[in-house]
C-alpha cells in the first residue's frame, strides 16, 4: 500500500495516525511533482487536485483524507475508528469537518508568516494576533466536546482523535498549545504516548525543522503553495488579502484544480 504523503500535512498525517492504529503496513512517499502544478505523471492521475493525501491500494487510488478514512474502516473494519452508534458517529464526523476546515486554515495561515514571510511588520503582527486568537476559540471548542472523556469517543481512541491530533498538536509547535493542566492538554499529553501517534508526531517534528530553509522554494515559484477554498477565506477575512494579491502577482500561489487563467 502507498500512500502520498507529506509529513506536515495534516490531512495526511491524519491517514497515517489511522494506518498505523490499524496495523497495517504502507509505504509513504513525497510526489516528485507535488506544489508544482503538473497534472501529467502518477500523482495527478491519482488526484486531479494534486493535494495528499493519495492512497494507492492495488488497482484502487482514493483521495481526500476523509474519503481515505472511510475506505481504510471498509477495507480494514477491526480495530474500528467509529462505534455503531449514530449519534456518536455523526459527533465524530463533525469534529473531523471543524478541524479540517476552520482549524486547518488557522494552522495554514500561521504558517504562512512563520516559515514562508508573506507578510512582515505589523501585518505579520496582525495575522499572528487573528491566528491565536482563533485557535483559543477552536481549541475552547474542542474541549469542550472531550469534556471528561479520556477519548474524542469515549473510553477509546476514534476517528475523532485522529483528525484532532494533527491540529493540535501543530499549535502546540507553533506556541499555542492547549492551557497547561487544562482537558486538552493532558489529552494531548495522553495521546503522544500512543506509537502510532509518536511515529507520525516525530515526521512532522524532522520536516518542521527543515522547513525554513526549504521555504525559498515556495516563494520563488518553484513550487506553490496552494490557496484552497478555507485556507483562502482565512487570509482574506483576518486581513491578509494583500498577501493573496501578491502571490498572484509573483505567481508563487495556487488555487485548487481546474487552474484558472491568473495561474496560467
Amino acid at each position: 500500500m502507498l500512500l502520498y504523503d507529506h509529513p506536515l500535512s495534516s490531512y495526511a498525517q491524519k491517514v497515517k495516525i489511522a494506518l498505523r492504529e490499524k496495523g497495517v503496513p504502507f509505504t509513504a512517499q513525497l510526489p516528485d511533482d507535488f506544489g508544482t502544478g503538473r497534472t501529467d505523471g502518477p500523482f495527478a492521475t491519482a488526484n486531479p487536485r494534486t493535494e495528499v493525501p493519495v492512497l494507492i491500494d492495488g488497482e484502487t487510488r482514493v483521495f481526500d483524507s476523509t474519503v481515505i478514512l472511510e475506505y481504510l474502516e471498509d477495507r480494514f473494519p477491526e480495530p474500528a475508528l467509529l462505534t455503531k452508534d449514530a449519534a456518536a458517529r455523526a459527533l465524530a464526523r463533525m469534529t473531523e469537518d471543524v478541524c479540517d476546515t476552520q482549524y486547518e486554515a488557522v494552522n495554514w495561515g500561521y504558517g504562512e508568516i512563520l516559515w514562508f514571510r508573506r507578510a512582515t511588520g505589523a501585518l505579520a503582527g496582525h495575522l499572528r494576533d487573528q491566528a491565536a486568537r482563533q485557535t483559543r476559540v477552536l481549541q475552547d471548542w474542542l474541549a469542550e466536546r472531550l469534556g471528561t472523556a479520556a477519548w474524542f469517543g469515549g473510553d477509546r481512541f476514534g476517528w475523532a482523535d485522529a483528525a484532532v491530533a494533527p491540529m493540535v498538536n501543530r499549535s502546540v509547535h507553533y506556541g499555542m498549545g492547549p492551557r497547561p493542566g487544562s482537558a486538552l492538554a493532558l489529552w494531548h499529553a495522553r495521546l503522544c504516548r500512543r506509537p502510532a501517534i509518536a511515529a507520525t508526531f516525530a515526521e512532522f517534528d524532522a520536516a518542521a525543522a527543515e522547513m525554513t530553509a526549504a521555504s525559498d522554494l515556495y516563494t520563488t515559484g518553484g513550487r506553490r503553495r496552494e490557496y484552497r477554498d478555507h485556507r483562502l477565506e482565512w487570509m482574506v477575512k483576518s486581513g491578509g488579502v494583500e498577501v493573496v494579491l501578491a502571490g498572484l502577482r509573483d505567481q508563487n500561489i495556487r488555487f485548487s484544480w481546474p487552474q484558472g487563467s491568473a495561474e496560467s
